[in-house]
């Protein structure tokens, strides 16, 4: 078998309140990652701004643009100077009163591949996304860029193994996860371990049931009354992680992924092979009552 090894990028930093300061920083950081042999450069959730959605105010809908659109161009151009693939979170304005959580994928040719609407959104303190954001309507999706064929996931979208799944059995190679997630600063230690414990576990969980690799990017820094955690990290094709960021300092990591690995790991342990697909016709029902359960 041809060996096929990708170099991948995260980028994980705590973003100021002007978005032009925030792009201009990550792209001197895209040309960091470049530098060191990057060639796909993924980006943490909405790295333009601060999280807006730890509030609801209508002044933040004018954060808001259009994809393709400003920032798709300006990546396009970056993109096709360095001959890196980028995956880039955005707010996305689609038209009057609809707006979307949405990551775009530009080519190592500057191309712009298309892009993934956030499908699951949380309402939750601090995280009033729902008034915000349209749930997505474009299904899950895998865009073909010159070195892997790239799963693109948002967030909320990582605790869901259907999300995974589904974005794996469309060929996906790698899964990207861009993220903002962290903790109350009021909250106690115990309960930021187990919450980033399990933020870990779920997506290694899908590495391991689709035998393939997870890129999560997290942000950082302190922002109002949340600080976001980090500890953005990358699994092989069976869930070990590779590398974890620190919770509190801003990286960018370059690893290489295997891409070959997933065909071994899927050949012994051959998950999609023992799927039985004719039982599963009830997960799409929202609850199995009693008289459902048969």
């Amino acid at each position: 078998m041809e060996k096929r090894n990708v170099q991948v990028a995260l980028i994980q930093m705590s973003c100021s309140p002007n978005p032009e300061e925030n792009m201009d920083k990550v792209e001197r950081e895209i040309r960091v990652a470049a530098e060191h042999g990057a060639q796909i450069v993924c980006l943490q959730e909405l790295f333009r701004s601060l999280y807006f959605c730890d509030v609801e105010d209508y002044d933040n809908f004018a954060l808001a643009e259009s994809i393709p659109g400003p920032s798709t161009n300006r990546f396009s151009e970056l993109a096709k100077e360095l001959g890196v693939v980028i995956i880039a979170s955005l707010f996305e304005k689609r038209t009057a009163g609809i707006y979307h959580n949405t990551t775009a994928v530009l080519d190592a040719d500057g191309s712009y591949l298309g892009k993934y609407r956030k499908m699951h959104i949380p309402d939750d303190p601090g995280y009033f996304e729902k008034f915000y954001f349209t749930p997505g309507d474009l299904g899950y999706k895998v865009f073909e860029t010159k070195f892997a064929k790239v799963g693109v996931l948002i967030c909320w979208d990582q605790w869901y193994p259907e999300a995974a799944r589904l974005t794996a059995m469309k060929g996906a190679e790698l899964l990207v996860y861009p993220t903002a997630i962290g903790w109350h600063q009021d909250q106690d230690d115990q309960t930021n371990e187990e919450q980033l414990n399990a933020w870990q576990t779920i997506q290694k969980s899908h590495s391991v049931a689709n035998g393939i690799p997870v890129i999560s990017v997290n942000r950082t820094g302190n922002e109002g009354e949340m600080k976001f955690w980090g500890n953005s990290f990358v699994t092989n094709s069976f869930g070990y992680v590779t590398y974890q960021a620190p919770s509190s300092e801003e990286v960018t990591k370059v690893l290489e992924i295997n891409l070959n690995e997933s065909d071994e790991k899927r050949t012994h342990w051959p998950f999609f092979r023992d799927r039985r697909i004719d039982s599963y016709a009830p997960i799409t029902k929202r609850f199995l009552d009693d008289d459902e359960s048969n």
